[in-house]
């Protein structure tokens, strides 16, 4: 199926369907901009968390799907998850428990050839990744937090921390599991909030998922409500 035009830099949910054992589940056409986040709203089981999988590459073959997703004008459709550069938020952070909170974000970076040229050069090159994930933190109020185990962060700081982990791992589109929900009210806006600005410098296409009306509202995009 031919993309919409203009497609060459968003996230083109192109006529995409969805069904399962003979049920369908939902039906969304729509172009999700640079800096634009579409909110998908609805029941459960009605296939929300589904869309999300078929875009980052996990949905199981049990499935039926028509239509195309196309990500900076590539069709998605087909390629492991590896190679999609679509990142994902979830309901946990899902920091890695046996790595330190910056060794978390190392994990994020991308490898430049750490193994190969002189040991000077491999050394500078640790060195530099170190600093940029040391950077990353303390841009988000977590400067010092390097060596600290995850579990002694909370919820609040370890879900700055994995955001700063998929940013640095400079993904084409971002997935918004309900990350939010886990939050208590005093820190629901404040990480709501950061998400989306970050998402915006980074010019990225955003689709959240969501039950609460407030994220849709901070969102400030375009809403489907699959419930209607």
């Amino acid at each position: 199926m031919p993309p919409h035009a203009n497609t060459s830099s968003g996230l083109d949910l192109n006529a995409v369907h969805l069904q399962v054992e003979g049920k369908s589940l939902l039906t969304i056409d729509h172009v999700i901009a640079e800096q634009e986040t579409l909110t998908v709203m609805g029941p459960s089981g009605s296939g929300k968390s589904s869309l999300l999988n078929l875009i980052a590459g996990f949905l199981p073959t049990s499935f039926t799907v028509t239509g195309d997703v196309r990500l900076a004008g590539r069709s998605l459709l087909g390629l492991p998850p590896q190679a999609r550069h679509v990142g994902i938020l979830f309901q946990s952070p899902l920091l890695f428990p046996h790595l330190s909170v910056g060794e978390n974000l190392l994990v994020g970076l991308r490898s430049e050839a750490l193994a190969t040229g002189s040991w000077k050069l491999r050394r500078e090159r640790l060195a530099a990744r170190r600093t940029t994930a040391e950077q990353a933190l303390a841009s988000v109020g977590l400067d010092g937090f390097f060596g600290r185990d995850p579990a002694t962060l909370s919820g609040g700081q370890q879900t700055r921390a994995a955001l700063m982990r998929l940013l640095l791992s400079q993904p084409k589109a971002l997935l918004l599991d309900e990350p939010f929900s886990s939050l208590d009210t005093a820190l629901r806006g404040e990480i709501r909030s950061l998400t989306f600005e970050r998402a915006k410098a980074a010019s990225l296409p955003v689709l959240l998922v969501t039950h609460d009306l407030e994220d849709a509202e901070a969102a400030q995009g375009p809403v489907i409500d699959l419930g209607r």
